[in-house]
């Protein structure tokens, strides 16, 4: 080991010296030697340290910003990312008591992992929806939805973007078409209107995010997200929202308990 802590070149390998570079460095990283948040040795100390150019260093640095593992700070140097875990619990994460201690899904996610919830960004129209939402809410052509579109952040930085869609003959002039919805969220609301929530359903699958989904999320190249779907339902049956929904996949786990029969 070097005076870095890094291991040394190996010359016998046939792996490419920039790629051996990178894989220290992401070792030191995933064994947590250089921790969230802490800066990676600099460009000419890993010259020094491998005795290499500068432009392999900037290859291995490339390579580890582009998994997502680290980010570079224009004049400061190159950092491991810090982002916050949370616990999605599926079968958990919309109980009733939530609710009713005036807590969304995501206020009582973020409590349980520790961290400090907020949003921002809050939209809200009334529009037509697009023909899956209707076809999902079962909607006639001429029908118009309540639109709540929203940013979540974890202690001060974007981790999930939201737009729920519920039928206007619902929501209209209720609390739901306000920033504020109210303690326990809109499902707290809907249940209000008489709509007592039965069942959701959800349709998750993991992709690139599209550039303005990145630009929001403050995502680093390489990072994907979940994309999912959700579509809640009441007592009678009947589709009462849909919630679009992007998160960044590094700070989320997705957990689920699944019965055996």
């Amino acid at each position: 080991m070097g005076e870095l802590g890094l291991p040394d070149l190996d010359a016998t390998s046939d792996r490419p010296v920039f790629k051996q570079i990178a894989d220290h460095l992401r070792a030191a990283i995933d064994s947590k030697e250089l921790g969230p948040g802490e800066k990676l040795p600099s460009e000419s100390q890993l010259i020094g340290h491998y005795d290499v150019a500068r432009m392999t260093v900037r290859h291995a640095l490339q390579i580890l910003q582009s998994e997502g593992l680290t980010v570079a700070e224009h004049g400061k140097g190159v950092f491991v990312r810090s982002r916050p875990p949370v616990r999605r619990l599926a079968s958990d994460r919309f109980a009733r008591h939530h609710r009713e201690q005036g807590k969304a899904a995501f206020i009582a996610e973020a409590e349980d992992a520790g961290v400090k919830p907020s949003v921002d960004s809050i939209e809200i129209q009334e529009s037509k929806p697009a023909p899956e939402v209707a076809a999902k809410l079962n909607l006639a052509e001429d029908e118009l939805v309540i639109v709540r579109a929203r940013r979540y952040l974890l202690n001060g930085h974007p981790v999930e973007t939201a737009t729920s869609y519920i039928p206007a003959s619902i929501a209209r002039g209720s609390q739901i078409t306000q920033p504020n919805s109210g303690p326990g969220g809109i499902y707290a609301r809907l249940e209000e209107l008489g709509h007592r929530l039965d069942h959701f359903t959800e349709e998750i699958r993991a992709r690139m995010p599209l550039r303005d989904e990145a630009r929001a999320l403050k995502l680093a190249p390489g990072v994907p997200v979940f994309h999912l779907v959700r579509t809640a339902y009441d007592q009678d049956g009947c589709p009462v929202e849909v919630c679009d929904t992007v998160m960044s996949s590094d700070a989320y786990v997705l957990s689920y308990e699944l019965p055996a029969q």
